[in-house]
């Protein structure tokens, strides 16, 4: 069993898995609320606090930031792809479309308008 998965990296697999099937169940209209790392770890029966501080010291980064990218991820194909409004994607993605504007400008340096006018080729 040289392949052996460790018990931090399971937990990182398994959280990222799970925020992916959330992320394809809002698109898809199958949760209308977005999950916070509570959510996960009660999906996962650990302590937020365990979760957390497993995926920072495993990854270096925060489980909110891992979050946080995948919903960017999301938001930024749903602009590029769809023909959804901004307004529709924001609700999609359980924001409200002024805060979805705030978000996607403070993560990605520009608006989702500005987004979608200039994505890349």
């Amino acid at each position: 069993m040289a392949n052996a998965l460790t018990r931090p990296e399971q937990l990182k697999d398994e959280y990222i898995r799970l925020i992916d099937q959330h992320l394809i169940d809002l698109v898809d209209h199958n949760a209308t609320e977005m999950h916070e790392i509570e959510d996960f770890a009660a999906l996962l029966f650990i302590h937020p606090i365990h979760l957390s501080n497993t995926i920072k010291d495993f990854t270096g980064v925060s489980a909110c930031e891992i979050y946080q990218t995948k919903i960017m991820a999301v938001a930024k194909g749903l602009l590029y792809n769809s023909h959804l409004s901004i307004r529709q994607i924001a609700l999609t993605l359980t924001f409200e479309p002024s805060q979805f504007t705030k978000w996607f400008k403070k993560y990605a340096g520009s608006t989702p308008k500005q987004y979608r006018v200039t994505k890349p080729a």
